[in-house]
């Protein structure tokens, strides 16, 4: 599942509401004086026609209608300039410069179906690129010198473009040294050393040579798109092909989508309820350095290596191992990376299911039993709704199946974990709302066109009335904001966490070969945000998000995570608040009595205070920006990490399921089950944020004794 809502309906309206097919006649010329050389990459006619027909429909029907002027033109420059050069590794000040030249004409050209600045720029990286492999080869020729007393900065988003050529060299000649110099002191020789590094710019410069006209297009595309807003995007027939067979087929491997972001394979998203989800060592953002086969295989190294090339080593049949070292994306400037085994397996949407556990605690000297419902996604058998099945799989009915469970066990309160949720289906995260509401307004849209409309839950029925608790984190996104955000608004339960991630806009997918027939080029789809979501106080959950009741201490910045990183995100507004009813379960008076609860937790409980500890950890160490080339003060830096990481992440390694010891091993069912439902009540053991959350809710439980728990009923 994508972390976002997929709305069908606006598709058949973009036919009938003016959208003209799109088509170029001769006199159109190019507005760019340029003539390509025999080894540029161009741009075809299909790609003209394509930018063109992305350029009316998003200036008609994206929600934000943003006008295509000098103001966006602008931003798309530095956008696709960014895109191809983030870290500012290749091109000067004076190629920046030369630039200008374009920075208020990209709207005219895409007005035109004009793609020759685009190319060009792009051609000029690709020549500075291969300047680079030159530079690389020439430097590795000669030897390094690690006693000289010098740093280097390997985050160079926010440093000047180099003056010249020189300039770039001496930026390379320390990007390059600092590389030998970690492998020389996790001990491999220089030798070893200097004929992998060969080796990998060799590979980059072949990767680059394979790049073909249409993989420049979807990146100009998109550095258009994303200058509107962060979620609408172009998706060239290739990309199209594999998102389509994502979002309708099963997944083999370690599940996890990735993309190559500068020299890093990075991971974009992990696919709910597959290995790398599960392990709980990973998340988006972070690099794929190396990957290693079965327990013992030697790694091989992949920066600078192609996604395609990438998946090829990491998939590979299931039930097998694979050993990645992974670079955090929050990880300090000179992290060392970490070992992360996941077991292969063949991944199917049903593995993001709902799951359900009972959880004994004891708090104020009493002991409580608390069901734990943990929600990966928003699921809903499309296809099942569209037969008539009348048993079709969904959020709300397997939710709904376990509440009843958990009552007939006689739970003292139900904990609804959806971190790292990202969302699914609109109707779910509605449904699922009434299973702990009588009938009421659920969430209000606001389309393109400015209609509001709210979406109800309008069965009258309450299937779990007890304390509730709702558990959420950055990394929990759209329906998942829905559904908290009306609990909250209700007042029906307590919600504990982080903030979400703030994603309150609706994609609409648009096949764009219904407009461009004939065409002898595919040519793809368009991602495009058509709605926006409130709450049913008005309030937007774009940018914001949910702020829970009691917030847990953090590690990820709202400026680094979520949708307030994205310069282009929709802003967060209001409109006019619904008519609905709050029960009376949780008031402002319980809210304070439980964050000065969480406080006194602050001080007394290990977990907590450790977690803050880390996280004060982490961010004094990421202020650092630059690292030592001086072996001596490096190996000091490097020691000084380890020693810090150790613990912890032999505490994630534990965390990964391990077969049994090699002298015995059961494979039957039960065997199996009891082995898995032993790992997951060990992770739950040291789920210092689930812990916490237990403490709040028994504590509600018990500054609220009377919580039977009955709802005021909504007025119609």
């Amino acid at each position: 599942m994508k972390k976002y809502l997929i709305a069908l309906v606006p598709v058949t309206l973009l036919a009938v509401m003016g959208l003209r097919s799109t088509s170029h006649s001769a006199e159109k010329n190019l507005t760019v004086a340029y003539k390509f050389s025999e080894d540029d990459l161009k741009p075809t006619e299909t790609q003209k026609k394509v930018e063109e027909l992305v350029t009316q429909i998003l200036t008609n029907y994206h929600y934000r209608r943003v006008p295509l002027n000098d103001s966006l033109s602008s931003k798309i420059l530095d956008n696709y300039i960014k895109e191809l050069d983030g870290n500012k590794m290749n091109f000067t000040k004076q190629d920046i410069q030369d630039f200008e030249q374009f920075r208020y004409s990209l709207d005219d050209q895409l007005q035109k179906g004009d793609l020759t600045a685009a190319y060009q720029i792009y051609n000029i990286y690709r020549k500075r690129a291969k300047e680079r492999f030159t530079f690389v080869n020439q430097l590795l020729t000669k030897p390094m010198n690690f006693n000289i007393d010098e740093v280097y900065t390997p985050d160079r988003e926010k440093a000047e473009w180099a003056s010249n050529k020189q300039e770039l060299d001496e930026i390379w000649r320390k990007a390059i040294k600092n590389t030998l110099l970690d492998w020389k002191i996790s001990g491999k020789a220089d030798s070893s050393a200097i004929k992998d590094l060969k080796e990998r710019y060799s590979r980059s410069e072949k990767y680059f040579d394979k790049t073909k006209s249409e993989d420049v297009f979807q990146q100009y595309m998109n550095s258009f798109t994303e200058s509107i807003d962060p979620h609408t995007n172009y998706m060239i027939p290739k990309a199209a092909a594999q998102f389509n067979q994502e979002m309708a087929q099963s997944f083999e491997g370690i599940g996890a989508t990735l993309r190559l972001e500068g020299d890093y394979v990075t991971i974009i998203e992990l696919i709910t309820g597959g290995p790398a989800y599960r392990s709980k060592a990973l998340k988006p953002k972070d690099r794929i350095v190396a990957v290693a086969q079965g327990e013992n295989g030697a790694f091989t190294d992949i920066v600078g290596w192609m996604t395609d090339d990438a998946v090829k080593l990491i998939k590979g049949p299931k039930s097998t191992t694979v050993r990645l070292k992974i670079l955090s994306g929050d990880a300090a400037v000179g992290s060392v990376p970490k070992e992360v085994r996941l077991v292969r397996e063949k991944i199917k949407l049903e593995d993001g299911s709902a799951k359900k556990d009972i959880l004994e605690f004891t708090n104020n000297g009493r002991s409580y039993k608390l069901g734990l419902i943990t929600l990966p996604v928003f699921y809903r058998d499309f296809e099942g709704v569209r037969k008539g099945e009348g048993d079709f799989k969904s959020t709300s009915a397997d939710v709904k199946k376990f509440l009843t469970e958990l009552k007939a066990e006689k739970v003292d309160g139900v904990i609804l974990d959806l971190r790292n949720n990202g969302g699914g289906s609109l109707v779910e995260a509605v449904s699922l709302t009434g299973l702990f509401i009588p009938q009421g307004p659920v969430v209000q849209r606001k389309h393109a066109d400015g209609e509001i409309s709210a979406e109800y839950d309008r069965d009258a029925s309450v299937t779990y009335d007890g304390p509730l608790g709702v558990l959420v984190n950055r990394f929990s996104a759209s329906a998942s904001e829905i559904f908290a955000g009306a609990i909250q608004d209700y007042k029906r339960g307590i919600v504990v966490g982080e903030q979400t991630y703030g994603k309150g806009t609706v994609q609409t997918l648009v096949d764009l070969g219904r407009f461009l027939k004939g065409e002898p080029d595919n040519v793809g789809q368009l991602k495009i945000t058509m709605e926006k979501f409130y709450r049913i106080t008005g309030s937007s959950t774009q940018h914001k998000g949910v702020t829970p009741d009691i917030q847990l201490p953090s590690g990820f910045s709202a400026e680094e995570y979520g949708e307030s990183s994205q310069p282009s995100a929709l802003p967060w507004d209001m409109i006019a608040t619904t008519k609905y009813t709050p029960s009376s379960d949780v008031n402002e008076q319980i809210v304070a009595s439980l964050n000065k609860k969480y406080q006194e937790h602050l001080k007394s409980e290990t977990d907590l205070k450790k977690l803050v500890a880390d996280f004060d950890y982490w961010k004094k160490a990421k202020e650092r920006k630059t690292i030592s080339l001086k072996e001596d003060k490096r190996r000091k830096e490097i020691e000084e990490q380890k020693k810090r990481n150790s613990q912890d992440l032999a505490e994630e390694l534990a965390d990964v399921e391990k077969p049994e010891a090699k002298t015995e091993v059961k494979t039957d069912s039960v065997s199996i089950a009891q082995a898995k439902q032993k790992a997951a009540k060990e992770r739950r053991e040291k789920d210092a944020y689930l812990k916490e959350t237990e403490r709040l809710l028994t504590d509600y439980i018990f500054l609220a004794p009377s919580n039977g728990i009955k709802i005021t009923q909504n007025k119609k």
